[in-house]
């Protein structure tokens, strides 16, 4: 998220990777756990505060710090949002800044609203300039004085590349996965004055199909499903019936229609993807498609419902009770 926008929380939960190895990691000193949140996250956080569950259901929770000292109120309030509605018990906290005020009553309001709400806050560390510094009392006087890191040297950066996570170098460099090819984009431009929109049931039809083939869609058929979604019943073919099992390929496929895109219609793929992110547990990809969605037509409908499913932390898991009810009325093909 960037600075001008209001602070969010990127709650996530495990998810299946059907095109990469399962990673479990276990964090046991302050060094594991500051290499293992730019792996969960998928960037390195810049001035941010990250929540991350201990045990019990997986959860993790970023938010942009403020740069005033009085919205501190606000940031505390999303991220206690989030562990009430994944009902987190346990969590550690990191904050990515250098030692400034807003940082260090940051740190300390997270770790007393937390406590108070009944959340044990196992560790609270800082992190600036590859040194991650101790908050709370009773760590070694070294800890205060920063102790160094490097996070290609560690064993979770590398575990994770042989798991096939991308982490990148930060959330710019995430959004940029999303940009358009512009090549790609004039190609598909020039097919859409005459491309005809997908009959009812055939956008489900030719979306199962890719994420079964693991295919993207060609040229002439992207330019018909962009015509397609931009009508609200036939663009919810493409996202409704979806599973959690699914959404991995859903996610690929829809991020390279995003990226052939003119900027013209990019509203109703990118807010899909940005709910087949959000359903994979890829909270910060699922901000970084809201937004784009939001170049095109800032109040689309489909990106307001998964900016509001990421502000109220509502698990990916939640979606397996209200799909049944979408999914008959939105996939005829089904």
């Amino acid at each position: 998220m960037t600075p001008t926008q209001p602070s969010r929380p990127t709650p996530s939960t495990p998810s299946p990777q059907p095109t990469a190895p399962t990673l479990t990691l276990c964090a046991r000193t302050p060094d594991d756990l500051v290499a293992f949140v730019p792996v969960a996250l998928g960037f390195v956080p810049q001035h941010s505060v990250v929540v991350m569950s201990v045990g019990g259901p997986g959860m993790h929770a970023r938010v942009d710090l403020p740069h005033d000292p009085d919205d501190v109120d606000d940031v505390v309030e999303a991220l206690l949002r989030a562990t009430r509605r994944n009902q987190v018990t346990d969590v550690v906290v990191v904050v990515y800044d250098d030692d400034t005020t807003v940082a260090d009553e940051t740190a300390w309001a997270v770790h007393e609203e937390l406590t108070a709400a009944g959340t044990t806050v196992h560790e609270v560390v800082r992190v600036h300039d590859s040194h991650w510094y101790a908050v709370l009392p009773g760590a070694p006087l070294a800890a205060y004085r920063g102790v160094p890191f490097t996070l290609a040297d560690h064993r979770f950066t590398a575990e994770g590349v042989l798991a096939g996570r991308v982490t990148h170098a930060s959330r710019d460099d995430l959004r940029a996965t999303l940009a358009c090819d512009p090549a790609a984009a004039r190609a598909t431009a020039a097919l859409l004055p005459g491309a005809p929109p997908l009959a009812p049931g055939v956008l489900a039809a030719l979306v199962r199909h890719h994420l079964a083939a693991g295919t993207g869609f060609t040229t002439a058929e992207l330019a018909s499903v962009a015509v397609t979604v931009t009508v609200g019943e036939r663009r919810d073919e493409a996202w409704a019936w979806l599973t959690r099992e699914q959404a991995r390929s859903a996610v690929d496929l829809w991020s390279d229609a995003v990226r052939r895109l003119p900027s013209s219609h990019l509203a109703g793929p990118a807010a899909v993807l940005a709910f087949a992110a959000w359903l994979l547990g890829d909270g910060a990809l699922a901000w970084c498609a809201v937004d784009r969605s939001r170049e095109d037509r800032p109040h689309h409908s489909l990106a307001a419902l998964v900016a509001d499913l990421l502000e109220d932390a509502v698990p990916p898991s939640s979606w397996e009770r209200l799909r049944p009810g979408l999914a008959g009325s939105s996939d005829p093909a089904a």
